[in-house]
């Protein structure tokens, strides 16, 4: 008998509130922030700092980093959420549901840079691998693909109505785009640095670019000049000036406000600057003050020249009458904004600020937090932070209690309660550098810290009741002492240090005053003293022998009544950080910084096995309770399970995105929980599906075959030129292996479709030479479908982003049988766009051989005319039911029942009157204190 296991699968992630890779945005609705969480998208609700919808992926796919993240503010498409993500894959989302509705892949780096066109329509997506990819998000494909830049793509922009693009790169040039014309217009220069990020105002009259130059630049563009001006016949963007920034630190994000009176650059720092852009009238004005302060300069420095006897030439006069503004006249630097850590993402709110604000503004740190800010003429303050739902560094230790319904988990500042099977946080409370952690029933825990006091912490309080000076060193290991009828903890527990003592704790309850209750806390009663530093201790079940891991690379048993040695097994080449004894006490596992494992009986002290377990350190190991089934995790990011009795990997469970520090297992092994580098904790659950040893040996080989040949098809024809054509266009997609597997769905159709279409003629002849042939059989794969209709049903079941790329890889022969069947599957109305999609991209890769093959003549012709008749139907169709749309919207506007006509209009007009009069106000107020100063300076 083949022996069977149960399989490990994923379930929940939580303790992640903002990855620092990624930028944070707000949804479509303006009322939550989006934050990318290492692998999945959040929706927080800032007001109550909680998540109302989470965007996850299926659990089939592999766990890739959110790169960045986009939203439309259209109303007009479903998909109004996209990310980003480090194999350079799309992601579209429904921004209600949270559900995934596409996934397109085009680039072949990380995704770099997103942004929706204004209709929402369009989405535009920038790579690490120098290129821009424009894709249709109602199609769920690719347009076409811009190649020019010679490094990332940082940031994208859309003007003239989405007509136009412009992307910015570490090259440091920022290009222009036509998209209707699909090349570059303009190349803009300027920037000595690579640039970083930049944005344009909603009325398009001014784009601000940031680099590491210590300046930021701004550009006029061609829609908002007057006429007279000397523009050149193509270009779009025109350099306007420079504005100082205040810190040395390189810009990390430029970014406006809904209105454009206010921009904010953020750096790659604790700092952003805002600043006021003002309007036209407030420049001009601006300009003749600081014209008329020049003009008061260069008179007194005439006149004490004329008293000195020298000549100095006088202003131009057309200044004097008709001031130029400058870029400083336009930007005026309005308030600074200092976070408690570096900030890694900043974004202006698209919905209205509260009363008195000029606008509201949400960061992420690198900190594992959202911060939101209200801007007003006076400060910058804070408004509301998200902070409870995670740890600030990174997570060093997780502890289940005896019931597994509570989940500990210690960082460099703060433990935290968790509920597992939720991932909800139910306390936190401060505490030093925790680096062990355990449960003392369901009311107090211990944790272990780096400086070496024990905290004693009261879990329904939330409070730390007492911190004892345990040890000289860091504590690193934390062990309760079984009882001998196996009740974990009842006794004590025991301590490791850094400082070569094992000391044995025993608990008491002490109460300290009359009024309070009864309080944990612990005496020490025994100390074994060891040559070098502890760095991992482990106890038998039963409570007879302990092992301690010392730095020299040795692990001593000693038995627990005498402390007199047992064992000293000696093999790692590099010191044991790790170790777990089975539940019926016989073996004895031990992780290493060497890479690996090793098996030891705990009868005799021999080796039964040495594994090459991890590609780096092995952090963590345990075994599951009453088996020989043990989980190992490392820092190669990786949990992995075992057979100890077999000496066989089980399965490797990938999902961290840095290193995995920590591990725990439920009392019955239903579950696992690990703690990672990347502060995220993970809960792995035991299902009802079984796995097989071979099968998984065979999985392992595929996806090793099948990266290997994913990196020889990206260097086939060799190493991709640094230097792109200049301004050139590309197919937007790639080939992964689902293009493959399509492509070989529509050759194996078309081979099955032909061998029915043979077997039905055959019938016919056969039909005609005798009269009594026996009944057709069809085939039964066709599923009841005559071959085109079968055909047909196979290219609509492919994606539409891997279509193009599935049809790329048809050979000439097959190309020429599929547009066989384009004739008479034009004439369904439905599948009409799919028909001309298929024909392009035929006619595209295999125009010289069509036009060469006589048979191919004929069947070219027939679908040029009968292509367009179809075509010019759906087109006058679609047009009229506009047009109808359009009609019924005018009749519903013209009812004078209509409710909330005109309601959006009305409001707007209110709000301008209210901002008129409110600065009437101020004006006036200003002008009274003046004169009161003037009056006051006379007296």
């Amino acid at each position: 008998m083949v022996k069977a296991y149960l399989r490990y699968e994923p379930a929940l992630t939580f303790g992640v509130i903002a990855s620092p890779e990624s930028n944070v945005v707000y949804d479509p609705s303006g009322r939550r922030l989006l934050a990318a969480a290492l692998d999945r998208l959040a929706a927080w609700d800032i007001k109550r700092g909680l998540p109302s919808v989470s965007f996850a992926p299926s659990s089939s796919s592999p766990s890739l980093a959110v790169s960045c993240i986009a939203s439309s503010h259209s109303a007009a498409v479903s998909s109004s959420i996209a990310s980003g993500h480090a194999d350079g894959s799309i992601r579209l989302w429904d921004a209600e549901t949270g559900a995934c509705e596409a996934t397109l892949h085009g680039h072949r780096s990380a995704a770099s840079a997103l942004r929706f066109g204004p209709s929402g329509a369009v989405l535009a997506s920038g790579s690490k691998d120098c290129d821009v990819i424009l894709w249709d998000v109602v199609a769920q494909a690719g347009l076409f693909r811009l190649r020019g830049h010679r490094d990332q793509v940082t940031d994208l922009v859309f003007l003239d109505s989405g007509k136009k693009l412009m992307s910015c790169s570490k090259d440091k040039f920022i290009r222009v785009w036509d998209l209707e014309t699909q090349h570059c217009l303009q190349i803009v220069g300027g920037h000595r640095s690579e640039i970083w990020s930049m944005d344009v105002d909603p009325s398009e009259r001014f784009l601000v670019s940031g680099s590491a130059d210590p300046e930021l630049q701004v550009f006029r563009i061609r829609q908002s000049v007057e006429e007279g001006e000397d523009w050149s016949k193509w270009d779009v963007l025109k350099l306007f000036g420079e504005i100082p920034r205040q810190s040395k630190e390189r810009v990390a994000n430029v970014r406006f406000n809904r209105d454009g009176s206010l921009v904010v650059c953020q750096v790659a720092g604790k700092t952003a600057d805002i600043y006021r852009v003002l309007d036209e009238t407030e420049a001009a004005r601006k300009a003749k003050r600081r014209v008329s302060r020049k003009k008061e300069k260069a008179s007194a420095k005439s006149m004490i020249a004329e008293e000195n006897g020298t000549i100095i030439d006088p202003l131009p006069v057309q200044n004097l009458q008709n001031p130029t503004v400058i870029v400083t006249d336009v930007f005026k630097l309005f308030q600074v904004l200092r976070a408690s850590k570096k900030i890694c993402s900043i974004t202006f709110s698209p919905s209205n600020p509260p009363r008195g604000c000029l606008a509201t503004l949400s960061l992420s740190l690198n900190n594992n937090m959202l911060e939101t800010y209200s801007v007003d003429k006076e400060k910058v303050s804070k408004m509301y932070s998200v902070e409870m739902h995670g740890h600030r560094s990174d997570i060093r230790s997780v502890s289940l209690n005896s019931e597994d319904n509570l989940l500990m988990s210690t960082s460099h500042n703060a433990v935290k309660i968790w509920n597992p099977s939720t991932g909800e946080c139910l306390r936190t409370i401060d505490s030093g550098y925790g680096l062990s952690s355990a449960f003392v029933g369901n009311r107090y825990a211990l944790v272990g810290t780096k400086s070496g006091t024990l905290e004693i912490m009261d879990i329904a309080s939330g409070s730390l009741t007492e911190a004892i000076e345990a040890h000289a060193g860091s504590i690193r290991s934390i062990v309760p002492i079984p009882d001998e009828d196996g009740t974990v903890g009842a006794r004590g527990f025991v301590t490791g240090s850094a400082d070569h003592d094992v000391k044995f704790w025993e608990y008491q309850l002490v109460q300290k005053s009359d009024n309070d209750s009864k309080q944990l806390t612990v005496t020490n009663v025994r100390t074994l003293k060891m040559t070098e530093d502890v760095l991992a201790v482990s106890i038998s079940p039963e409570g007879k022998h302990i092992a301690v891991a010392l730095l020299d690379c040795h692990v001593k048993v000693f038995h627990m009544d005498t402390l007199k040695p047992s064992l000293n097994l000696y093999g790692h080449k590099l010191p044991v950080l790790c170790m777990d004894i089975s539940s019926d006490g016989a073996l004895l596992v031990t992780g290493s910084a060497d890479k690996n494992l090793k098996i030891w009986g705990m009868d005799f002290g021999d080796c039964h096995r040495s594994i090459f377990a991890h590609s780096d350190s092995v952090m963590d190991v345990k075994f599951v309770y009453r088996t020989h089934y043990m989980f190992s995790v490392g820092k190669d990011r990786t949990m992995k399970y075992w057979d100890a009795d077999k000496f066989e990997l089980l399965l490797t469970l990938e999902g961290h995105h840095a290193e995995v520090w920590c591990l725990t297992l439920s009392s019955r092994g239903d579950f696992v929980v690990t703690g990672s580098h990347d502060r995220s904790i993970r809960r792995w659950d035991r299902t009802e599906e079984q796995l097989f040893i071979e099968e998984e040996k065979e999985k392992r080989l595929e996806e090793t075959f099948e990266a290997d040949l994913e990196n020889d098809n990206d260097y086939r024809y060799g190493q991709k030129d640094d230097a792109p054509d200049e301004g050139s266009v590309g197919v937007p997609g790639r080939k992964t292996k689902e293009t493959v597997t399509s492509a070989d769905a529509i050759m194996d159709a078309l081979d099955t479709a032909e061998e029915e279409l043979k077997r039905i003629n055959q019938h016919k002849m056969e039909e005609q030479i005798t009269a009594k042939a026996a009944k057709f059989q069809p085939n039964v794969i066709m599923q009841g479908h005559s071959p085109s209709d079968y055909v047909l049903n196979v290219v609509s079941s492919i994606r539409p982003n891997d279509l193009e790329q599935a049809l790329l890889a048809l050979p000439f022969s097959d190309a020429l049988k599929l547009m066989s069947y384009l004739k008479e599957w034009s004439l369904v109305p439905s599948k009409v766009e799919l028909v001309c999609r298929v024909c392009l991209v035929l006619l595209q890769t295999h125009h010289n051989q069509l036009t060469a093959t006589p048979a191919a003549r004929s069947l070219l012709t027939e679908l040029k005319d009968i292509l367009y008749c179809r075509v010019k139907e759906c087109k006058d169709t679609i047009g009229f039911n506009l047009a109808a749309m359009d009609h019924i919207k005018e009749l519903l506007a013209l009812r004078s029942d209509a409710p909330f006509r005109d309601a959006k209009a009305k409001l707007m007009e209110i709000k301008k009157e209210q901002s008129k009069r409110s600065s009437s106000r101020l004006d006036g107020d200003e002008k009274r204190k003046k004169k009161r100063k003037k009056a006051s300076a006379e007296s």
